[in-house]
């Protein structure tokens, strides 16, 4: 009979006795694991509020749902301990499905981190006591591998919760922005704003464009790095084909708008007027909406522009609120200024800007008839002598006299 190989042999310490004096360790080990799991769990609570400020200062209901965690943590690690090959979603299951989805609104994921640190920091100071003669670098390498896969797991969680919450707060975004734009803003829609973190600015105002193509999340998030950076608050969504951004902060709705244009799509920009405040947002809504429109009759707009500026172009397309503006703030405070300032206009505008043509028509001297159209400049803000202006001065004299010709004295 052939002698045996030795190469064959079974190498020391890895014989059939070691193999069953390893599992009698490893048994061992998991019932002092299982006796000390309570001891350990009230050491770690112990440890927390000794050295963790915002443990400490929690009500006393978030403090027993963390107590809940450690106690499911240590837990968690003696049953994996028992089986090392459970998955990375049984441990979050087992540990951080003892608390409710609140709880990650009531702790940060830098405050779980801690916790989970001195929980693993108190069960690593406890190795030696309670591991198996013998076992305690199995029970330190096991240790080890449970808290990476724990930190995985922690992560998980508040990457669910995040993109939950994400996902809310954009339809909760969304309802407000439509709410403004559809002109139905109420307290209800000012209370969804509070809740995503509106904190009721002085200065409104709402700016409209053209949506790029693409993903609509990394357009809403460009905004919001763009409104960071300019200190403004912003609600902001793509509707349709339009991207719309209600920003607060500024009185100068043009600023605002030049410091958020850069996620737009080509094309028109417009920022309606500052407002006091969301509700009122939907005037500034309505005048940005209708100077959209409008820019098609003015090609050479500037990029941004105010939907102010575009007051004739607003008008003539049948915005009623331009109609009105351009009546209430240019052709009535010249009809308070006396019949001379209104004619004087009119005659001016009618002779092709020329003051000499006024001048003969009026039977004035031309200085008379350049200090009136002065006098129109600071009645209305309107200088005659510029084009675009005298454009919004001829379409305001038009509105006017039809509103009296519809409403004679």
């Amino acid at each position: 009979m052939p002698a045996p190989d030795p190469s064959e042999a079974t190498p020391p310490g890895h014989g059939p006795s070691d193999a069953h004096a390893h599992a009698h360790t490893h048994s061992a080990t998991l019932k002092r694991l299982e006796r000390s799991s309570g001891t350990l769990a009230a050491q770690a609570i112990a440890r927390m509020d000794e050295t963790l400020p915002w443990y400490r200062a929690m009500p006393p209901e978030n403090r027993s749902w963390i107590g809940l965690v450690a106690q499911a943590g240590i837990a968690a690690f003696t049953e994996w301990f028992r089986r090392p090959q459970a998955p990375t979603q049984a441990i979050s299951t087992d540990v951080f499905g003892t608390a409710p989805r609140e709880l990650t609104r009531a702790i940060t994921l830098r405050q779980t981190v801690e916790m989970v640190r001195t929980t693993i920091e108190v069960m690593e100071s406890a190795i030696d006591e309670v591991a198996a003669p013998g076992d305690e670098s199995v029970l330190r390498e096991a240790l080890l591998v449970y808290a990476r896969e724990i930190a995985f797991a922690t992560a998980q969680v508040y990457a669910q919760a995040a993109e939950a919450r994400g996902a809310w707060d954009a339809r909760l975004e969304s309802l407000v922005v439509n709410a403004v734009l559809s002109g139905e803003a109420d307290e209800g829609a000012v209370s969804r704003a509070a809740a995503l973190g509106w904190n009721s600015p002085e200065h409104v105002c709402v700016v409209l464009g053209t949506a790029p193509d693409g993903d609509s999340e990394l357009t809403v998030e460009a905004i919001r790095r763009a409104a960071r950076h300019a200190k403004l608050q912003v609600l902001t969504g793509v509707l349709g084909h339009r991207l719309v951004v209600i920003a607060g902060g500024s009185d100068r709705p043009l600023h605002v708008a030049k410091s958020l244009i850069g996620p737009f799509a080509a094309g028109p920009v417009v920022a309606g007027p500052v407002v006091p405040d969301l509700l009122a947002a939907t005037r500034s809504a309505q005048a940005a909406t209708a100077g959209l429109k409008a820019c098609a009759a003015w090609p050479d707009a500037p990029r941004p522009v105010l939907a102010d500026d575009l007051l004739p172009e607003r008008a003539i397309a049948g915005d009623p609120m331009a109609r009105e503006q351009l009546v209430e703030e240019i052709y009535r405070p010249l009809e308070e200024a006396g019949s001379a300032l209104l004619e004087t206009l009119s005659v001016y505008l009618e002779q092709a800007s020329s003051l000499e043509g006024a001048a003969r028509m009026l039977f004035v001297h031309p200085n008379t008839v350049r200090y009136r159209l002065r006098r129109v400049t600071d009645v209305t803000g309107w200088s005659p002598s510029d084009v675009r202006s005298a454009f919004a001065l001829r379409v305001a004299l038009v509105l006017g006299r039809l509103q009296d010709g519809d409403h004679p004295a």
